[in-house]
């Protein structure tokens, strides 16, 4: 007796799909009986899930581990697009089968992969699987576009808003708690982290129903613009038809903005107050370098009192101005330790702050104690550099690679509007717009594409340019994010005002105390 196993899939959940996949269920269970050495081990299935990739369907990968076990000897389902759409997991997922004796027969294709010609015969079903993928994907994202341009809201209900049949429609008790959040930051000049605590002190809840309150969540709030009426769609995109995976725009697609679409919560001078005062806020503290080493700094500093991370505050100087600083975030958030509403403990009982020029000067302090041949490698890096531009792996050839794929998808999108007016989705007035839109985009690209190629040729051909700047990094005098982030694995913090520093790829232990910054009474532990 052969034992098998069958495999079937729909794509979606409605009704009429649902009934689908009983009735394929039921028809690979009447197919085995009536094959006389055929043994039914088992149906796997997968519902409402894609078929581009397999890392998601649970009973697809269960067969395949089950298939090594040798549960059974043959695999069989009704064609290979059931199977998977994506050429390289067919064809890679039937050679590994059939290494192990473990056939798959592709019923309605009439291809059994244990034939001699089998493997020719599915890249080819494979290969029209896959582009009737790509087709269908390109058509949803098409009529979802068309969707956003006339004011369909896509996504998820938030605090103040319910999102139902493609509508804002506002909330009364949570858009009530966004006013007083914008009020918070925006009148009465309250902190982000001050505001969280005040929330969670009085009671409120997350829209998810959490008492926690984060600082993120509170900027996340205040630069939402849904709450002021305005519309911003595609600020995540799915590139890949075949992972499916979401990535945030970046400037790959167009977003589509529509203002006043919708009731707004907030008035659009309180909006504005609050987003200035967001501007000015960010604004205080930055270097002149243009890159904010303290960022560089986020995550790497922690309280030896509580675990918690550091995070970065800004101070007002007596004589104007602000400097940045580093706080443990438990006490910033919820003060010194004590019980909340609920009987649990927050807090932290960790006083004071370290400077960012403190925590800075200590990185460079412990730079300056390795025993590295800085001008070897000032000249390697800088040969690297030069020849890495030159190369167009950096430098201006970045944004050069950007142009050129913004530049194709542009082309790409022009061609659609023609396939769609060619097609009679659209009318001929509606075409004419968007090719005017399009050509116009493409202008601009080419333009900025010379621009970018003509800079590049300028900063490959400035060695001398390139090697100070080289210089400056490794010799510290740029506190840039990446070489913080590189090179300094960890700080901690303790009570006794004694500050750990730790770099990676090291096995020492640098040892600062309150007196010593200036590091004269440093240590190092191995």
């Amino acid at each position: 007796m052969i034992r098998v196993a069958s495999y079937c899939r729909v794509s979606t959940d409605q009704e009429d799909q649902a009934n689908s996949f009983v009735s394929q269920q039921l028809y690979f269970r009447q197919y085995v009986q009536r094959q006389p050495d055929w043994e039914l081990y088992e149906i796997y299935a997968d519902e409402g899930i894609t078929g581009t990739s397999t890392k998601k369907r649970a009973a697809f990968n269960r067969m395949i581990h089950d298939a090594y076990m040798g549960k059974f000897q043959l695999i069989i389902t009704k064609e290979v697009s059931r199977f998977s759409r994506n050429i390289l997991d067919t064809i890679s997922f039937t050679r590994e089968l059939k290494e192990i004796g473990v056939g798959v027969l592709f019923m309605n294709d009439g291809i059994h992969t244990l034939d001699p010609d089998a493997e020719l015969r599915l890249s080819i079903m494979a290969s029209i699987a896959q582009e009737e993928s790509r087709k269908t994907s390109s058509r949803v994202k098409w009529g979802q576009t068309r969707q956003m341009e006339r004011g369909v809201v896509f996504g998820q209900s938030l605090l103040g808003y319910d999102v139902k049949n493609g509508k804002l429609t506002v909330e009364p008790e949570g858009a009530a708690l966004v006013r007083l959040i914008f009020h918070k930051y925006g009148v009465e000049k309250k902190g982000t982290s001050v505001i969280a605590r005040e929330l969670q002190e009085a009671g409120y809840r997350t829209y998810s129903g959490n008492v926690k309150w984060s600082t993120s969540q509170i900027v996340k709030m205040l630069k939402n613009e849904k709450y002021v009426g305005d519309l911003v769609q595609k600020k995540t995109i799915t590139p890949d038809y075949l992972t499916h995976a979401k990535k945030y725009n970046h400037g790959e697609e167009e977003m589509i903005v529509i203002k006043s679409h919708h009731e707004p919560i907030i008035d659009r001078d309180l909006w504005n107050l609050v987003q200035s005062e967001l501007k000015q806020r960010n604004r205080h503290g930055k270097p002149d370098t243009g890159h904010s080493n303290r960022y560089g700094l986020s995550g790497k500093i922690q309280c030896g009192a509580c675990g918690a991370t550091f995070v970065s505050r800004k101070k007002k100087r007596k004589q104007g101005g602000y400097y940045p600083y580093w706080c443990c975030a438990n006490a910033t958030a919820y003060g010194r330790r004590h019980l909340d509403a609920q009987g649990n403990w927050i807090g932290c009982d960790l006083g004071g702050s370290i400077s960012d020029e403190v925590a800075m000067d200590m990185v460079k302090q412990v730079l300056a104690a390795l025993p590295i041949d800085q001008e070897e490698m000032i000249r390697s890096v800088t040969d690297l550099a030069v020849k890495a531009i030159q190369d167009g792996e950096i430098g201006p050839a970045g944004s050069i690679c950007q142009l050129e794929k913004k530049l194709h998808q542009l082309t790409k999108k022009k061609e659609a509007a023609l396939d769609a007016f060619f097609s009679g989705s659209i009318t001929k007035n509606e075409m004419e717009l968007m090719k005017e839109r399009y050509d116009k985009g493409l202008t601009e690209l080419h333009i900025r594409l010379g621009e970018a190629k003509t800079r590049r040729e300028v900063t490959a051909g400035n060695p001398d340019r390139i090697g100070k700047q080289v210089t400056q990094i490794i010799r510290g005098e740029l506190e840039s994010e990446v070489v913080c982030k590189q090179i300094l694995k960890r700080m901690v913090v303790y009570p006794d005002r004694r500050i750990e520093v730790s770099l990676n790829y090291l096995p020492e232990t640098w040892i600062f105390r309150e007196a010593s910054y200036s590091g004269s009474d440093t240590g190092k532990t191995p």
